[in-house]
């Protein structure tokens, strides 16, 4: 310790000015004085007072810059270090440092950097700011022979990559076809591991997903799945998740997804349904995801259903009905649910038993399934009577909806259950479905959905119950009555925040329910004349004019 205090001594009395033997002599102290106790060395360095000094040594020309740097990273090891290190302005210099050709000088200020900088998002937006990631880009393209460099550099990307404000910086360099030559040179595990840590993050930008997808990157990902696909190894088993991970987020661009799509001929997509059938627990998600981001848009969605997807889907969901993966039978549903929107692949669906296996579903206690069970279903009844007749005279599925409306706690679960059950009456204008529906108890559901904060369920729910009322209102006025519908019409009509649909659709179901004598009653209670005369002005044409019809119906049945 004495030999650190005595050439902070000297630093102190000459600073930078003294010989380059004796400054050389000095720094190379202080590096093995931090290599022995870095914490206790650093702290002495700061107390010292010459941090101020190393501004100067960092400067591009002077020749124990590498030595000056390799001492500001062993110092910001120190997490108490780092403030002090920015305080007295060494970000600046350090930052033109990557500007210098020696390869040394460019590996010890990328670390002094990086620790500096480490785990504080603000000094890293700075970097930014400053425009490091196009320099460290660069350099990664230059030096991609300098393992030490290259580890630098995706270490900085790594952590640069995760900050939303270095995306755009990232997509206007060629930092992907950089990442990929690097990828297809490297042989080892951990380093391949490294890359992809770094892949991850940039591909959630999609200008980047593209860049990636053009500079081959797919292609390394398929070989990686092909050559650990059989391994029993849990270092290839981790690198196919890993890459086939990151196949299906390079999916979720829209871009990169048409593009691999190739108008379902693509060698990317034909690969992938290969996947399904694989008995692979990690593939076979991959792939169900895969076909849920191939699936949306109707173009795609049409050519998979007319080119035999369906039953690749509900092989897979058969096979993982009793083991539970919730993974599985969430990717390969959500897969369906996406398939069944366009119109015309609906009854194909049906025909292709989707329904059916679906319900299978049914007893699943995992809410993720629940949820695309629900909206695959709502979507394969989409305008399809017949489909729509069948399943809501299944009594099991909605008794399970009933139960499911109740579930707080889980808030996507409980919509879905109330638009379908919504949904059952609306595409199958049944009695059988609504006798169905009131015996299960789904009623009171009905009118709840009806104060949705959500227009479109608010509106489903009115045109269902003005179907119950239209078809049905004996079997369903006492619930209708225990649920308060009449009070909730009231308020949706009383309330300017409603929407000219609810409203209109308020009124219909009020002429509609007035045939129930204990409904009218209350109708007449409340006063509603005075309410739907003011709707007369109502500057919605269909609104005023029901509201006029509403009127003359109210006064004639007073």
């Amino acid at each position: 310790m004495d030999s650190l205090n005595d050439a902070l001594e000297k630093l102190k009395l000459s600073g930078t000015d003294c010989s380059s033997d004796k400054l050389e002599g000095c720094l190379d102290c202080l590096l093995q004085a931090l290599g022995q106790n870095n914490i206790e060395s650093s702290e002495k360095i700061q107390q010292s007072g010459i941090l101020q000094s190393f501004v100067n040594l960092l400067k591009l020309q002077t020749p124990s810059a590498s030595k000056a740097a390799h001492i500001i990273a062993e110092i910001a090891k120190n997490e108490l270090m780092r403030i002090p290190c920015v305080e007295v302005g060494l970000i600046p210099p350090l930052v033109q440092l990557l500007h210098s050709k020696d390869q040394e000088v460019l590996l010890q200020t990328g670390r002094a950097l990086g620790n500096i900088c480490y785990d504080n998002h603000s000094l890293q937006t700075q970097l930014i700011q400053m425009g490091v990631i196009p320099t460290l880009v660069d350099l990664l393209g230059i030096h991609s022979h300098n393992t030490a460099l290259t580890e630098m550099c995706l270490v900085a990307f790594g952590n640069l990559a995760e900050l939303e404000s270095s995306k755009e910086q990232f997509a206007a360099t060629n930092v992907s076809e950089e990442m990929v030559k690097l990828f297809k040179k490297q042989t080892e595990h951990e380093k391949r591991e490294i890359i992809f840590e770094v892949l991850a993050p940039l591909a959630e930008n999609d200008a980047i997903k593209m860049q990636l997808v053009e500079a081959g990157l797919v292609e390394c990902l398929l070989d990686v799945v092909q050559n650990t696909v059989n391994s029993e190894k849990e270092e290839d088993n981790a690198e196919l998740k890993t890459a086939s991970d990151l196949m299906v987020l390079l999916l979720l661009g829209d871009e990169s997804m048409q593009k691999l799509f190739e108008g379902g001929k693509g060698s990317v997509f034909q690969r992938v349904l290969s996947w399904l059938p694989s008995n692979n627990r990690q593939l076979e998600l991959a792939g169900a995801l895969a076909i849920a981001n191939f699936a949306r848009n109707d173009g795609n969605c049409i050519h998979m259903v007319d080119n035999g997807i369906v039953q690749k889907l509900v092989d897979l969901l058969d096979r993982h009905v009793e083991d539970g993966n919730v993974t599985v039978q969430h990717a390969a549903l959500s897969a369906l649910r996406n398939l069944a929107i366009p119109v015309v692949n609906k009854a194909k669906m049906l025909s292709a038993g989707v329904a059916e296996e679906v319900l299978k579903f049914l007893r699943s206690e995992m809410p993720p399934v629940q949820f695309k069970l629900l909206g695959t279903l709502r979507m394969l009844i989409d305008a399809q009577a017949e489909a729509a007749e069948q399943l809501g005279k299944n009594v099991k599925l909605v008794e399970r909806l009933v139960e499911w409306c109740e579930v707080k706690e889980h808030a996507g679960v409980m919509g879905e259950s109330n638009r379908l059950l919504s949904a059952l009456i609306r595409h199958s204008k049944s009695k059988d479905v609504i006798r169905t529906i009131v015996e299960s108890g789904g009623i009171k559901h009905l009118v709840t959905m009806a104060t949705s904060e959500h227009v479109i369920m608010q509106n489903e729910a009115l045109v269902a119950l003005g179907l119950i009322a239209a078809l049905e209102l004996q079997s369903a006025e006492h619930d209708l009555e225990s649920a308060k519908l009449v009070e909730v019409l009231h308020r949706l009509l009383s309330e300017e925040k409603s929407a000219p649909e609810i409203k209109y659709n308020s009124m219909v179901l009020i002429c509609a329910v007035m045939g129930s004598e204990p409904l009218h009653k209350e109708i007449q209670r409340l006063v509603f004349l005075d309410v739907v005369a003011k709707l007369r002005n109502h500057e919605n044409k269909t609104v005023s004019q029901q509201a006029s019809l509403t009127e003359q119906k109210l006064t004639v049945q007073s």
